[in-house]
């Protein structure tokens, strides 16, 4: 945790033997604003704290948080699945926010952030993808696995495989992908008719840059934007990032 970071609250699930939920939330005017951390990530990350920033600019309520098994939460990462996940958001959402919300979500985060919009479509207001990606453990982990992946899966419950963006591997579970199915949002429409707002790499080499306009096509709003950076990469982290991230906030929270 940085230095400068305020000690986390708790959300306690209201189920025996759950892990508790780490969060952060600072009080302010509507729409407030909520984080979703990708996978593996946490509430700590650039993104995270630059959706902070502009909220206490603007006066605006923030709240982000970690999923179980990241960050400051309880839980082993291990043994977590999109839908415990997304179990953790709509918990933290539902106990901590008041009125409108406007949803950000940052790769595995978008995919729980667009499950989030379609459970509360009277409370977000606005959805933002960074990078967002639905379904990746089925048509971005499953699909290009290797044979001998999926003998090892299947025979040993789990793979890791190493990751750029730190120095811990990425834990694979069978359960992850099978029940990540039950989840899946790219198959059929996806209910949500507020704006939405998909910001994306050309760069990226672990979300194709292609899932955002399959996103625009698959949510039922009317009132969609896809922005594609070139030079952009899966992070979407750079200043220049971060101030296209602001001005989107700046645009849905009028």
């Amino acid at each position: 945790m940085p230095s400068d970071q305020p000690r986390p609250e708790y959300f306690v699930h209201s189920g025996p033997h759950l892990p508790r939920i780490a969060y952060r939330r600072i009080r302010g005017k509507s729409p407030g604003v909520v984080f979703c951390t990708g996978f593996m990530s946490d509430m700590t990350g650039s993104k995270a704290l630059a959706v902070e920033a502009w909220a206490k600019a603007n006066g605006q309520a923030c709240l982000r948080f970690d999923y179980s098994g990241h960050g400051e939460s309880e839980g082993k990462f291990a043994d977590g699945t999109i839908g415990s996940w997304f179990a953790d958001a709509l918990g933290v959402f539902d106990a901590h926010t008041e009125g409108p919300q406007i949803v950000v979500g940052s790769s595995m985060g978008g995919w729980i952030g667009l499950l989030l919009a379609r459970a509360r479509p009277a409370r977000v207001s606005a959805f933002v993808g960074i990078a967002a990606a639905p379904d990746f453990t089925e048509d971005l982990i499953w699909a290009k696995l290797p044979e001998a992946l999926r003998a090892k899966l299947a025979r040993d419950g789990f793979f890791e495989e190493p990751t750029p963006y730190g120095d811990t591997p990425y834990t694979i579970t069978r359960k992850l992908i099978e029940e990540g199915r039950d989840h899946l949002l790219l198959r059929a429409p996806i209910g949500f008719d507020g704006p939405v707002r998909l910001l994306h790499g050309m760069r990226d080499p672990d979300v194709p840059w292609q899932w955002s306009p399959k996103i625009a096509e698959r949510v039922t709003s009317a009132d969609v934007k896809v922005t594609l950076v070139k030079d952009g990469d899966h992070r979407l982290s750079r200043d220049q990032d971060l101030a296209l991230l602001a001005a989107t906030l700046d645009e849905l929270a009028r």
